[in-house]
């Protein structure tokens, strides 16, 4: 009887850890625009990749219009970006170092940096992980900063101004090494270019001697990009010419353009401006946003790394400026600006397209979403 009653404690103690979902946190974290001094712009939502529902966990505040940043899981330290003109009482933009404190579940600040230019709207970390890349959007420039040994930033360690004379028609918008760790990309939606650096880790600089640019088509606007797992394929989606461009990666990191697909429909007539760009978890499919159709656009990655127009699918609120695929891979979640939506739509197993309808959630100006 004994026997039974301790197998009985057992069964329901584990039914109920599974019913309960005791698992590993999957977590959402959401940067946007703030509209109020004492807004708070970052959003941390709990995610069960079971149903695709989103329960708002934290919300913290990350300076003014943390609209992009990078999580340092390691550290436990998360890195936003603000898009400012002036910070802190100087001229430049922001980047606050913000760590998270378990025993009172909030996030603590750790460190505040000026960024030359101002304006940084996207970073990245170096391969050797001690660096952070930033690009500022305005005034077409990038920036370099040093790390501690403890992930904090020590100090600025390099900055580029593209276009010295006139800088407003200079516009970089993404720099993130590529997956070996050997060259730096950087993407110039002003001047449709694409740079292309060495970095040397003990300086912490860009190495100019050995950058090369290439010229895009004018009125493209290249905006993000990605890499397939090995790196010799970069796809670029192009803000203003609403194209994604297939380029080959030789040994050395130049690229050659292989291939051009519109991100919209034929018969879509309008402004539009694509924003961002991911692959699928299998690495079978790759997504693009369109702000204005109001579109995900989904591509199947076909032979030599080529694609192939899947279909196109409405993003379930209004500018779709950022999109992430959980780890699952099973859900796809967009973050609509204007509407100020979180939607997510569950994928496709076989055709790969987000399924209408979407679930919604209110959130205030999304502009980055990260699953960590």
């Amino acid at each position: 009887m004994k026997e039974f009653r301790r197998f009985l404690s057992v069964l329901i103690i584990t039914s109920f850890l599974i019913s309960s979902g005791c698992r590993e946190d999957t977590l959402l974290f959401v940067g946007g625009y703030t509209q109020k001094p004492y807004d708070k712009g970052l959003s941390i939502y709990e995610f069960d990749s079971r149903n695709g529902r989103l329960n708002l966990f934290l919300r913290e505040d990350a300076g003014p219009n943390p609209s992009f940043f990078h999580y340092d899981k390691e550290n436990g330290l998360l890195y936003a970006v603000n898009e400012v003109m002036n910070f802190e009482g100087e001229f430049g933009g922001g980047l606050m170092t913000l760590k998270y404190n378990k025993l009172l579940n909030r996030f603590d600040l750790r460190d505040v940096k000026v960024i030359p230019y101002g304006g940084p709207c996207h970073i990245s970390v170096s391969a050797d992980k001690e660096h952070l890349f930033v690009a500022n959007y305005p005034n077409g420039s990038i920036a370099v900063i040093r790390l501690d040994d403890n992930g904090i930033p020590q100090s600025i360690s390099d900055t580029i101004l593209f276009v010295k004379g006139n800088p407003d028609i200079s516009h970089a918008h993404m720099i993130k090494h590529d997956p070996a760790g050997r060259k730096v990309y950087v993407t110039d939606t002003g001047l449709d270019r694409i740079y292309c650096y060495d970095f040397d880790p003990a300086s912490g600089k860009l190495v100019r001697e050995m950058s090369t640019t290439f010229e895009l088509a004018q009125g493209s606007g290249p905006r993000h990009f990605v890499f397939n797992d090995d790196g010799s394929r970069m796809y670029v989606i192009n803000e203003t010419g609403s194209t994604v461009m297939v380029y080959d990666v030789d040994e050395k990191g130049a690229l050659s353009l292989l291939q051009t697909l519109p991100t919209v429909r034929e018969d879509f007539f309008g402004d539009n401006y694509c924003a961002d760009i991911h692959f699928g978890k299998s690495g079978k499919f790759l997504y693009g946003s369109n702000r204005g159709e109001n579109t995900i656009v989904t591509y199947k990655v076909i032979k030599g790394g080529l694609l192939k127009l899947a279909g196109h699918t409405p993003c379930g609120g209004k500018w779709p400026r950022n999109f992430t695929i959980d780890p699952s891979g099973k859900y796809l979640v967009v973050g609509n600006q204007e509407s100020e939506t979180i939607s997510v739509f569950k994928i496709s197993r076989i055709k790969g397209l987000p399924k209408e309808p979407s679930t919604n959630y209110d959130s205030r100006s999304p502009a980055c979403l990260k699953f960590y």
